[in-house]
């Protein structure tokens, strides 16, 4: 594959960097303090085409491919992790459900409201008790002549009070049965889903993550996403984009806190000299640019193969494993490189810092990426 970045791809950094120092920048710690889930953002960027980056035009979206997808989540998240989440959430899981296996009517209705941000996407697999045991999911739907009935509570679902319309796998059949699970569409205002506890979180914090409650919720068979029984299947194809998203998110956050990390050094002198002449410093700033680089064309070549529309699973799991990982050992480099203002709210490394540890955990842990990637290379 070409490793160097078309024109478009410059075109659309460009635009994305930009707004994330105009929009997003002067306000980062206030959302971080507050908790606040700022939609307004989101709008806006929905006018820029970035809430619907790979659904086609004749949705409303802007149709480009996984490389200027991942360009744009890198430049939002080096500023802002949060922010950065909840676009990656918002286009690969609700949108990317939908853009993959929604009917055309399904389609036309909800791709143009979420692909302008005119509606906020969320999309709920886990639960409190069956994270990546999703086979096991107490999250119910049971037909009743032309409609379906939902029961039970989604987990730290992003948006899940927020989103204005939601993509739910819920259990068709026995638990761990095969072919027990079924996706459906269900929009917000709809009786008996509601919006439950928001996490009080590490970091992550202006991005929301609540539980979704459904109480006997009734939705129509219209709703339902492909065959019954196909929603577990459905939802590894989707989170295979998931992980590119997740990825790229986190390549932002260790490019951000290196980029801070190797500016400071620079301007930050101790007996006489910069810190980065010491080779401490130095050679912690070579290991991060090296693990950096790594992390980077390991995720560039999954959205290769992601364009291509050849297997991504393996290349997908091993970008996100070693990309969530890297983020955070990058990020706790460069807190060590600040010293004693890195512990400090008032320079970004801080936040850089508490925001990299979401990315080992959220869609599938490091522990289930090396579980996918080692099942992938056990089969030859």
């Amino acid at each position: 594959m070409n490793f160097q970045p078309s024109e478009l791809t410059l075109q659309v950094a460009h635009t994305a960097r930009d707004f994330a120092n105009q929009y997003i920048k002067p306000n980062v710690m206030t959302w971080d303090e507050s908790q606040e889930f700022p939609v307004h953002v989101f709008k806006e960027m929905g006018k820029l085409g970035m809430m619907g980056v790979l659904v086609p035009e004749q949705y409303g979206g802007t149709g480009f491919s996984y490389f200027e997808y991942k360009t744009i989540i890198e430049e939002i998240a080096k500023v802002c992790g949060s922010i950065g989440l909840s676009l990656a959430a918002h286009n690969s899981l609700c949108t990317g459900h939908i853009l993959l296996f929604a009917n055309e009517e399904q389609k036309k209705r909800y791709l143009p409201k979420l692909a302008t941000a005119e509606w906020i996407g969320a999309w709920g697999l886990t639960e409190p008790n069956t994270g990546s045991d999703a086979g096991n999911m107490k999250t119910t739907a049971v037909k009743d002549g032309n409609d379906w009935i939902i029961n039970g509570t989604k987990s730290w679902i992003t948006h899940g009070r927020s989103g204005d319309v939601a993509v739910v796998v819920c259990r068709t059949g026995e638990p761990r049965t095969s072919g027990n699970a079924t996706a459906f569409i269900v929009e917000r205002g709809t009786k008996g889903f509601s919006g439950g506890k928001k996490e009080n979180k590490l970091g992550m914090r202006a991005s929301e993550t609540a539980e979704m409650i459904f109480d006997n919720c009734r939705i129509p068979d219209t709703n339902r996403m492909g065959e019954v029984g196909d929603g577990f299947r459905q939802a590894l194809k989707v989170l295979d984009g998931g992980r590119i998203s997740i990825a790229s998110l986190s390549l932002g956050i260790a490019k951000g806190a290196y980029e801070a990390a190797l500016k400071y050094s620079q301007e930050r002198y101790q007996f006489d000299k910069p810190i980065s002449s010491f080779q401490g410093i130095s050679f912690k700033l070579a290991d991060m640019a090296t693990e950096i680089q790594a992390a980077d064309l390991l995720t560039l070549q999954a959205c290769d193969l992601k364009v291509r529309g050849e297997y991504v699973t393996k290349v997908a799991a091993m970008a996100k494993y070693y990309a969530s990982e890297v983020a955070v050992k990058v990020s706790n480099d460069a807190v060590q490189i600040f010293g004693g203002y890195g512990y400090t709210k008032d320079f970004p490394v801080e936040k850089h810092y508490r925001d990299s540890k979401l990315c080992t955990i959220g869609e599938g842990t490091s522990e289930i990426q090396k579980l996918v990637i080692s099942r992938e290379a056990l089969k030859g």
